[in-house]
């Protein structure tokens, strides 16, 4: 790995923490960042890590002595795709890669309308689209409308549907994105709307997320270039 590739996977990690942290204070819970890994001493929402790793070579005993492995669905992600858990009882779920696109990137047109959806109403339609049936649309809570750093962008048709969308989460250096979706098409549907707004709202930074297979696929044929793999752990 380059030490450009190096540098944005931990902006990227370091934003994707940020976003969890923020998911898992609207859901009333805390959380901690040290120098080596952001953890949550409880639970968090569903399909959201307990711990995401800032830097390389973290010490898989000490980062899981920070988690409640206990619980059903304890996940760690393993930003550097460096860690052995197996033997602190968990398994992988998947691996991803790191993707970044350059604020350079020419800026993508989109045939749907976009705003942010900034009210418990506009969230809760917007995770209703996202969700398309089931049964986690309260994952978005209207506490995350708190947070100055997320931004819900929702992907409008014509008739003022929500029908496609992301979330934003901005930080110093990066702006990740997340959750995307559209009811039709799936990801390759989603960024052209997507990145619209994203390029309207953040036009000095870069973009960050993570994504595999047809997601992946789909980012990369929207400007986004691969640079460095992930894993997520899942206890058994």
């Amino acid at each position: 790995m380059t030490t450009p590739k190096q540098c944005m996977v931990r902006a990227a990690a370091r934003n994707n923490a940020e976003w969890c942290a923020a998911m898992s204070r609207s859901h009333g819970l805390m959380s901690e960042f040290e120098l080596q890994a952001w953890a949550a001493p409880a639970r968090t929402p569903v399909y959201y890590p307990d711990a995401v790793t800032l830097v390389p070579g973290v010490d898989p005993a000490t980062l899981v002595k920070r988690i409640d492995a206990t619980a059903p669905g304890a996940s760690v992600k393993d930003s550097f795709a460096d860690l052995d858990l197996t033997e602190t009882g968990f398994h992988v779920l998947f691996e991803a890669q790191w993707i970044h696109r350059p604020a350079s990137a020419p800026a993508i047109a989109s045939d749907l309308a976009w705003d942010v959806a900034g009210t418990p109403d506009t969230l809760r339609a917007w995770a209703l689209a996202w969700d398309d049936g089931d049964g986690n649309a309260d994952l978005f809570r209207p506490e995350l409308l708190d947070d100055p750093a997320t931004l819900v962008l929702a992907g409008r048709s014509p008739g003022g549907r929500v029908v496609a969308g992301a979330v934003a989460s901005r930080s110093d250096h990066v702006v990740g994105i997340s959750n995307v979706f559209a009811s039709d098409g799936g990801p390759d549907a989603a960024w052209p709307v997507v990145l619209e707004a994203v390029h309207h709202l953040f036009p000095t930074l870069p973009a960050v997320g993570y994504e595999h297979g047809d997601g992946l696929e789909a980012a990369v044929c929207h400007g986004f270039e691969p640079v460095g793999p992930l894993r997520i752990w899942l206890h058994d």
